[in-house]
């Protein structure tokens, strides 16, 4: 099978909807299928640069870690795309590359599907905050339900996420499939050198948050669980790893509350290196976004063998199992501080439930999600052939310039 998937960020910038892609496309060619990518340049290349198509970009003004393709440069690449022969077209992202990708599925005659990576409804309004929160919230929905509906198929990351866009009125044929796992994230990272590399004493107690530093993961409440448990515990450390456009205002908030030396901003950290020793060198993993479609930190965590504390909301409610490599708590400081002094406090207790999550997290197969994904792909190709199409031989340059 030849896939041909379209995203408006991929590697070097580093978020889950670059990880997800990552991970589907290795092991979709593992199996024997031939995954393509068309991506924005941003000026550096990854480790494996194979079928990946870059695309010349500019900057975005409201968003200046991410970048925009330039439209006609993928025009330009109409002959290619004709000769390659592609079973289905994989959208990544609603934003330029969601029109990309219907105009191009159109023209090659072959099935559009799309990956809803990102709740919507819950981030727009931290971006153009100059807009009514009610306005922003509106117009997400508004937008999901016109471009889902205009698929033939649509890949969720969790059931929960699903359930919402279904009540948006979403009516695409939709299943299912999160991210799973690579048999590297079981790979046991190097926690004392992490600790060393930055500083922080063998035996403080070490908390960490891994992910983008952005308004809609609220680490502010982190933050505030933080300065809690200082009360009890003054040497506790919170590590944050990852940045965005939430960073300066949390680096204020660190100072209003007085917890200058309690927390450490530590910026992204390579996947394959540097982030499971990360993992690794805390005694806590924290999570507390409310938005999530999935939440595979949360499992990467577990893979390490790190026991979790967690707000089950959205996506992350799917991947929880309390107990199963986790303490689920209550969208509140004090349980929330709880919970992670429990864990601080009992060793033992912390190290059995991180050995349960590291069982439970390798039930979470890249492989096996993938094979179920290829299955995904199969039905709705059968299903788009069984439906007779206007015009089968019309033209790229037709086809673009209706839009």
């Amino acid at each position: 099978m030849k896939i041909l998937m379209i995203s408006d960020v991929y590697f070097p910038r580093i978020n889950g909807v670059s990880t997800s892609i990552a991970t589907f496309r290795r092991e979709l060619e593992a199996q024997g299928h031939e995954a393509h990518l068309i991506a924005p340049d941003y000026g550096l290349l990854t480790e494996d640069e194979r079928f990946i198509h870059r695309i010349p970009s500019r900057a975005v003004i409201l968003d200046p870690e991410d970048r925009m393709m330039k439209m006609g440069a993928v025009l330009a690449m109409r002959d290619w795309l004709h000769q390659a022969d592609f079973d289905i077209v994989h959208i990544q992202t609603p934003f330029l590359a969601h029109y990309l990708g219907v105009r191009l599925a159109k023209e090659l005659g072959v099935p559009k599907v799309e990956t809803y990576h990102t709740f919507f409804e819950e981030y727009l309004y931290h971006y153009v905050p100059f807009l009514p929160r009610r306005f922003m919230r509106f117009l997400a929905r508004r937008l999901s339900s016109h471009q889902c509906n205009n698929l033939d198929g649509l890949v969720v990351p969790s059931a929960s996420m699903l359930d919402v866009l279904r009540r948006y009125g979403i009516e695409s044929h939709a299943e299912v499939i999160p991210t799973g796992l690579e048999p590297e994230s079981f790979e046991p990272g190097n926690g004392p050198a992490f600790r060393l590399k930055h500083g922080i004493p063998a035996q403080r107690p070490v908390m960490a948050y891994i992910g983008r530093v952005a308004f809609e993961k609220n680490i502010a409440f982190l933050l505030k669980v933080a300065a809690r448990i200082r009360q009890s515990i003054p040497d506790v450390l919170l590590v944050v790893a990852g940045e965005g456009p939430a960073l300066p205002r949390l680096r204020q908030e660190v100072e209003d509350l007085g917890i200058s030396n309690n927390v450490s901003f530590v910026g992204y950290l390579d996947r394959r290196r540097a982030l499971p020793d990360c993992y690794r060198a805390a005694d806590v993993f924290v999570f507390a976004s409310h938005t999530e479609t999935q939440g595979l930190v949360l499992l990467e965590a577990m893979a390490q063998g790190v026991p979790v504390v967690a707000l089950a909301k959205m996506g992350a409610k799917d991947v929880l199992r309390q107990g199963e490599g986790a303490l689920i708590a209550e969208d509140d400081i004090g349980d929330f501080s709880a919970k992670v002094m429990q864990l601080l406090a009992g060793k033992d207790a912390a190290s059995r439930l991180g050995a349960l999550g590291k069982a439970y997290a390798g039930t979470w197969s890249a492989g096996m999600l993938a094979e179920k994904l290829t299955h995904f792909y199969r039905g709705v190709i059968e299903r788009h052939a069984e439906v007779p199409t206007a015009n089968p031989d019309r033209r790229m340059n037709s086809c673009l310039s209706e839009e």
